[in-house]
């Protein structure tokens, strides 16, 4: 785990390098007289790096005279919110990844006219930098079973999903292809049903869950200094929060067990708690699961669930939540009531004005990539269990052409998170034997 986390792929290094590159050509070709005309003001392609950093959402760049370029308003992105991460995950092969690179738009004419990767030439070189990365990498489970582990967009403020050549490699592979969609049924899910589904051909059989009893207890009320104490009462409270996703991912017409992921803290009456409510309100199976002290052992049960559902008759067909026609504010009002339960969308006219100016530009067939907290249904991460009738507020909206969907980003979450009041990097270190200790 230490080595996948710490460069061991160089996935997000390639990536991060590919993305800059572009950024450089952006004011490499502005400042040799800008044959193409772009207004500098309007160049929408940020820069990006692999850290929080909250210090580079916002920039001035080009400072120094003349022989540093124009001075402009600029910032950086968090690497995983990168197009070029999104184009990675989501090309069948490497000129389906250069034609996409190519689409993607960087900026603006005075007059509104978009300007492409394409138009800078980047494409080819970036995809240069790409080439090996763009191989999914097979490693192993400590039990020696194979997994490929390949891009990583987040689902709270990217598609989440990992690469479309990984997954298709797998399948060519495996009879039996376990894939994660992270961050929930709101978020993740929803985005590899109706994004990478979409655009790859793929038909999931079964959804799994994962639920832990300290989840559903903080849910239903608990500090998370008392989360290892016994609580069945809060966890039957918020168990709504578990109801809604097993409904949402139903939605989409799969069939779902949830996997209760044992921590040793929870008690047996909670764990009865959970498999007895699953089953009277979901009419779903909770499987008890071990794996963090017991590996495949602690899954042996699921493992024969979830083959019990490939085995069975599909109860309903796998079908998208909306249509590929349906416009683009519809589509995000059909994700906000059908899945989070809100009661309306609300969205400032500039961000209306710009919705209709990509479906004019031909994108209105696109899919939505909604970019949200992923601690709670609504926009606001205090908003615990299942709240209904909120508002989802959009403040402003993306199109990702080169990646083919258009990002919607809601109340405050941000493309370039900030490091916490204790970061992680305090905890991390060389233990005496050269291990790493404290990445968790």
């Amino acid at each position: 785990m230490e080595a996948i986390n710490l460069h061991f792929t160089g996935d997000f290094h390639a990536i991060t390098a590919a993305h800059n590159l572009l950024s450089a050509m952006i004011d490499n070709h502005i400042y040799w007289g800008n044959e193409l005309g772009i207004d500098s003001r309007r160049v929408s392609w940020r820069r990006a790096i692999d850290m929080n950093d909250r210090s580079l959402r916002e920039i001035t760049s080009s400072l120094g005279g003349v022989s540093n370029g124009y001075p402009r308003t600029d910032g950086f992105d968090i690497t995983v919110a990168s197009e070029v991460m999104a184009v990675f995950c989501l090309a069948t092969d490497l000129a389906d990844l250069e034609a996409r690179l190519a689409r993607m738009i960087v900026a603006e004419t005075r007059d509104r006219k978009p300007v492409t990767c394409g138009d800078i030439g980047a494409a080819p070189a970036m995809t240069v930098l790409l080439k090996d990365a763009f191989d999914p990498n097979l490693v192993q489970t400590l039990e020696g079973n194979p997994a490929f582990v390949h891009g990583g967009p987040f689902a709270n403020i990217a598609h989440g999903c990992n690469s479309v050549s990984a997954t298709t490699a797998a399948l060519a592979l495996a009879d039996v292809v376990v894939t994660e969609a992270g961050f929930g049924a709101d978020l993740g899910a929803e985005k590899f049903f109706d994004i990478k589904c979409r655009k790859a051909g793929l038909v999931p059989d079964v959804a799994v869950i994962v639920a832990t009893i300290r989840a559903l207890k903080m849910h239903g009320g608990v500090g998370k200094a008392d989360l290892s104490k016994e609580n069945v009462v809060a966890l039957e409270t918020g168990f709504a929060n578990l109801e809604r996703h097993i409904e949402n991912t139903r939605k989409f017409g799969v069939p779902v067990v949830v996997c209760v992921n044992k921590f040793v803290t929870d008690t047996d009456a909670e764990v009865e708690a959970v498999i007895r409510l699953t089953r009277e309100k979901c009419g779903a199976d909770a499987i008890l699961c071990t794996h963090w002290g017991e590996g495949s052992k602690g899954t042996e049960a699921l493992a024969y669930k979830v083959a019990e559902l490939l085995d069975a008759p599909r109860e309903a067909e796998f079908t998208h939540l909306y249509p590929s026609e349906m416009g683009l504010f519809q589509k995000v009002e059909t994700i906000a009531k059908t899945l989070y339960r809100a009661s309306a969308v609300t969205a400032d006219a500039s961000v209306k004005k710009r919705l209709a100016e990509f479906e004019a530009a031909g994108y209105g067939h696109v899919p939505v990539c909604i970019a949200k907290t992923q601690s709670s249904f609504s926009a606001d991460a205090n908003a615990k269990n299942a709240p209904e009738g909120h508002v989802l507020p959009i403040r402003e909206v993306h199109l990702a052409a080169g990646a083919e969907f258009v990002v919607a980003v809601c109340g405050d979450i941000m493309r370039m998170p900030g490091l916490p009041k204790v970061p992680s990097a305090l905890h991390i270190k060389l233990d005496a034997n050269g291990m790493i200790e404290g990445l968790s």
